[in-house]
């Protein structure tokens, strides 16, 4: 994969630099998936002509809502074919730890795609972006798109290297009035119980108490079957979320990139993670003295968004 920072700061400049490569793209045959604001693409549209009809469209709200879900929908659009992809996500309303993760989830890519036929071009209009998220797009990216032409980006960090703020500080101790159960790899099932009931109690949504008794299941029986063989599980509720998290005394973080790239379908490990990504807002991980805490974070109600890949 080919992965390039693309500052802007007018509509004809982001024209400028989309529509030749756009058209060449076309021209070679690749596929082409563009996601920005609906008046950019509008313009992008008027630009192309009949070409547009071959070109695959994707509003920001749905593409970007979910980072971890973004990644799935990034391999899975670019596995076995030659792609182009102009993405640019909007980081209005984001709250830190949103942007955390998605600044995070764009340097993952590097690894996730790195066998990729394709070409990303991740977009950033410097009128509108914050600062904080501008000075990572060298950091994020190998390569970098300006007047010039491109050049090899300087400060470019390998996914596993980078550092964003928090990852190194201890996780808040739980909210108030946690609970928490100890388990055995036969109590998995009482446990799945357990948790579903203490989500409808706490009122959380039916269709969200599947995908954390789903995630809880998941990492419990990793620490059964790969780690101590016990655990525990405390839950409580915060900030609008229902955050669980699953404590292995035998657990260790040998992966780099925990749960952020889809494990090869013939690999025996590697699913819980990736599976409680895909389902929770946040997994936050922490390895210490030989106890791994994961914890989940999923909010207690549904927010509007549809999938990305529609």
């Amino acid at each position: 994969m080919k992965h390039v920072a693309v500052p802007y700061d007018s509509e004809e400049s982001f024209l400028e630099l989309a529509v030749p490569r756009v058209r060449s793209a076309l021209d070679e045959g690749r596929r082409v998936l563009v996601i920005t604001s609906q008046d950019r693409l509008d313009r992008l549209a008027d630009r192309l002509g009949r070409d547009c009809g071959r070109v695959d469209f994707r509003s920001p709200d749905s593409w970007y809502d979910h980072p971890y879900r973004m990644l799935a929908a990034y391999h899975e659009y670019t596995r076995g074919r030659r792609t182009l992809v102009i993405g640019e996500a909007d980081w209005a309303g984001r709250s830190a730890r949103e942007i955390r993760e998605l600044i995070r989830c764009d340097s993952v890519l590097n690894a996730a795609l790195r066998a990729a036929a394709a070409t990303m071009l991740c977009c950033y209009d410097v009128r509108n972006v914050p600062k904080s998220v501008l000075d990572y797009g060298p950091v994020n990216h190998p390569v970098l798109l300006g007047a010039d032409g491109e050049v090899t980006s300087g400060r470019f960090v390998e996914p596993h290297e980078l550092v964003l703020n928090g990852d190194r500080a201890p996780l808040p101790e739980p909210g108030p009035g946690a609970e928490t159960i100890r388990f055995t790899g036969r109590e998995l099932k009482r446990l799945r119980q357990t948790v579903g009931d203490y989500a409808r109690a706490a009122g959380m949504d039916r269709n969200l108490i599947t995908s954390l008794v789903i995630s809880v299941s998941e990492i419990a029986a990793n620490s059964v079957e790969h780690g101590a063989g016990h655990g525990t599980i405390t839950m409580w509720v915060e900030n609008g979320e229902l955050v669980c998290e699953i404590a292995d005394p035998g657990g260790a973080l040998d992966d780099p990139l925990p749960g952020y790239i889809p494990p090869e379908p013939e690999s025996p490990r590697g699913y819980g993670l990736w599976i409680s990504r895909q389902l929770c807002d946040l997994v936050d991980l922490r390895g210490e003295d030989g106890l791994l805490r994961v914890r989940l974070h999923l909010r207690m109600r549904s927010p509007e968004h549809r999938s990305p890949g529609h």
